[in-house]
């Protein structure tokens, strides 16, 4: 019964603690009105009160701040970090793909070697190449050609192929002592002996003046792909077989056009290429638009 009187007089709100809360809050509405009224008799007074009080919280937002700007820090780490962990899985990924393929590439090297031995197989000389840069490009509505900075010093002669690390460029149609013109694979007068490379058609990749030059003398009844590579076919001597030229990437009754792998506005040093081959056509031939060179 005691205990239950005590708790019940303590749980009634104390008049002293009443009185002393109404109290302050007077007291700081009379200091808050104070301050305004000497805001407004002083302001300079007011001003330099306000920087000083600045001045003193100015360490402690500093320091306040500081777990702040770390975390945003550990934050952007963090995402770094996930960021990371993805590219290297796809690296990982990546990686094993492309040992597959090497090991493929070695297994069909090591059988390539072994067939060549049972035919005997004789293999040539290495072709010798000149690396020329692009010093001019002369392309326009009539004409798609390049000026190379290689000529008869370095032995480059007409006729020969000039390529880069992505395909077939064109072949060499002028020289000088210290330059050379290459004819590009898109220009009018160029064509090409090429073939599908998935199902070893024989064509003609011949260029319009156009960024897309196109199959022409399909055989009937051929039905290429979207997507399928053209690639030389060796055939009337003008360039080796295998040479990468482009890609299909429209089907049309007008022929077909071909997306060459290697990009004209992109070209900076090319490989001037001597395979030893002479063509079977010469310039009248070309010149009517039925020949590989000029």
């Amino acid at each position: 019964m005691k205990n239950h009187k005590h708790k019940s007089i303590h749980g009634l709100p104390q008049p002293g603690s009443a009185l002393g809360n109404r109290f302050a809050y007077i007291t700081l509405l009379l200091a808050a009105f104070g301050l305004m009224l000497l805001g407004k008799a002083d302001v300079g007074v007011m001003e330099r009160a306000r920087a000083h009080v600045t001045d003193g919280v100015a360490p402690i937002l500093d320091f306040i701040s500081r777990p702040v700007a770390s975390f945003d820090r550990l934050v952007e780490e963090a995402l770094a970090l996930n960021e990371v962990r993805d590219e290297n899985a796809r690296l990982k990924i990546e990686i094993q793909y492309l040992m597959e393929w090497q090991s493929a590439a070695r297994k069909l090297s090591a059988e390539n070697s072994q067939l060549k031995s049972l035919l005997n197989f004789a293999p040539g000389t290495e072709p010798g190449f000149v690396t020329g840069r692009v010093i001019a490009d002369t392309g326009g509505a009539f004409v798609h050609s390049i000026v190379v900075n290689a000529g008869k010093r370095e032995k480059v002669s007409k006729g020969q192929a000039v390529i880069t690390n992505d395909g077939l460029v064109g072949r060499v149609h002028g020289v000088g002592s210290r330059s050379a013109r290459v004819l590009l694979i898109t220009d009018l007068n160029s064509r090409i002996p090429v073939v599908i490379e998935s199902t070893r058609t024989r064509a003609i990749l011949a260029g319009d003046n156009t960024e897309r030059p196109r199959l022409i003398h399909l055989p009937p009844g051929a039905a290429p792909n979207l997507g399928d590579r053209i690639v030389t076919s060796g055939h009337g001597g003008s360039f080796p077989p295998g040479i990468p030229v482009g890609i299909i990437t429209q089907l049309s009754d007008g022929g077909v056009p071909v997306k060459p792998y290697v990009q004209r506005d992109r070209l900076e040093y090319v490989r001037i290429v001597d395979y030893d081959l002479q063509g079977i056509l010469d310039a009248n031939s070309a010149a009517e638009g039925v020949g590989v060179f000029k």
